[in-house]
């Protein structure tokens, strides 16, 4: 294996000779293949997973500042309406998840595997379908922004809110997705740093950016939804700029400009079914906003302050799951199967500490945590005892993602899914229908923590299957060996 890092990235001593800078260029690329190859796997979990949590925190300040802000205004309506547009932002995601889940899973397979080159040409063709898919989120802003926000759930008083948030957001869509998938890019080959700070920068850009356009300039939720864009345009030029100035491993070369059938298979093999998982999670958000806005405006708002305070503990998880798909899809790709199996031991171990020192802090400070959005004291209640129950899935969760990932990291994205589908179809939206029905909005918001205990069964037997097998093919000839 080190034989293959030496000759792919070339020979330290001899960059030596052509000057410091280029010697140290290198060093810092042994130092992303070597952690991915032959780090003791809890540290390696914690060098890959930890920078890309810390950066995702800083996202939840997306939701959390939004929100913030527009409690300050004392309308619980906008409130409402910022949690009702959430779904757009997740249908974003999960279109950009197509380049940068799938893109990043091959990419990393690729490099496992020594084919530089191919890499490059994957890293292209996920830029040009970005593109492509931002383009068409504009239109359908452009053209169809009323029916967009009546499937969203807005009804009443935050009809009007929903379409300013909404609207902005898809007019941005290009730097909204792009943010999320060159992050995901840049991770796949090791470049956690650099996806980090980019991830960083946007968000301070919005928490600056919020009050004034609120607040000064008086656009209310119309202008955190402008700072919210404007941050994701700092954090995706800053991933532009690390592609075109050579700090990454691989280049958005021209020369690839193009369309590969072979590469847009390999991309789409993994990057549809994770954006097929991503719509069934939006589409369980819309039947919980649609229950939950039979019993009026201050539940919405309950629901949605309780949401955005949770995305704290599921980034969390969700950073150090995406942190592990590089380490996956290189073993996989090198056929080191042990190593694997090391890294979801650690991954697993890390994730579930993690997430029950998190619940904790949620069960002991829930009313100080709302009343940071809000002074309605109905509106603190409920969310208090929303976030309450909401927390019940963070021992469970985290384990159910890291498995999802592996799946993906390694091509085996119909694996992935059909976790995806148990969760989502299977047990969460009938769920919710059925708690809401006989137990009311306690039993709306207690679905989720009963659902995911039983997929997190589902998911660790099925994972458990598959890496026994592939051990006991190791011999046979297979991709990336």
């Amino acid at each position: 294996m080190s034989d293959r890092i030496s000759e792919e990235w070339g020979n330290e001593e001899k960059l030596k000779e052509n000057g410091a800078e280029e010697s140290q260029a290198l060093s810092g690329r042994d130092r992303r293949i070597r952690t991915m190859a032959e780090e003791v796997p809890w540290k390696a979990v914690l060098k890959m997973g930890l920078p890309i949590a810390f950066g995702m925190l800083f996202m939840v300040a997306y939701n959390l500042v939004d929100t913030y802000f527009i409690g300050k205004l004392g309308d619980p309506y906008q409130l409402a309406a910022s949690s009702l547009s959430y779904p757009v932002l997740m249908v974003m995601i999960a279109l950009s998840g197509i380049t940068g889940n799938g893109g990043a899973s091959y990419i990393a397979r690729c490099m496992g595997a020594g084919r530089k080159e191919e890499a490059d040409r994957t890293l292209v063709l996920g830029f040009e379908m970005i593109l492509f898919m931002s383009l068409a989120l504009m239109l359908l802003g452009a053209f169809a922004l009323d029916p967009v926000v009546a499937l969203l759930g807005a009804r009443g008083e935050t009809v009007s809110y929903t379409k300013d948030y909404t609207g902005v957001l898809l007019a941005g869509s290009f730097f909204t997705m792009g943010n999320y998938a060159l992050g995901q890019l840049l991770r796949s080959e090791g470049s956690v740093s650099y996806a980090t700070v980019s991830m960083i920068a946007g968000t301070a850009a919005n928490i600056i950016l919020d009050p004034i356009f609120i607040f000064t300039l008086g656009m209310e939720i119309k202008g955190a939804a402008i700072a919210t864009v404007l941050g994701n345009i700092l954090s995706t030029v800053i991933c532009l700029w690390v592609y075109m100035s050579g700090r990454s491993l691989l280049t958005l070369n021209p020369r690839y400009l193009g369309f590969s059938a072979r590469i847009f298979k390999e991309i789409m093999k993994v990057g549809i079914p994770h954006t097929l998982e991503q719509f069934l999670s939006t589409a369980s958000i819309l039947v919980l906003n649609n229950l939950a806005a039979a019993y009026g405006g201050l539940y919405v708002a309950a629901m949605g302050i309780s949401s955005r305070i949770m995305s704290f503990g599921n980034y969390l998880y969700q950073g150090i799951a995406a942190g592990c798909q590089p380490l996956m899809g290189y073993n996989y790709g090198a056929g080191a199967y042990q190593r694997m199996r090391s890294l979801i031991r650690s991954a697993i171990g890390i994730i579930t500490l993690a997430e029950v020192c998190v619940m904790a802090g949620f069960g002991l400070s829930a009313p100080f945590l709302a009343r940071l959005f809000t002074e309605d004291p109905t509106v603190v209640s409920l969310a208090a005892m929303t976030l309450r129950a909401f927390m019940l899935i963070l021992p469970f969760v985290g384990t159910t993602a890291l498995v999802r990932n592996v799946y993906n990291a390694i091509g085996m994205p119909g694996f992935a899914f059909a976790i995806t589908l148990v969760r989502q179809l299977l047990l969460y939206i009938p769920f919710l229908i059925f708690f809401d029905r006989y137990f009311g909005y306690r039993g709306l918001i207690h679905a989720q923590p009963a659902e995911e205990l039983l997929c997190l069964f589902f998911s660790v037997f099925l994972l458990r299957r598959s890496l026994s097998r592939m051990e006991e093919r190791r011999g046979e000839p297979g991709e990336g060996r």
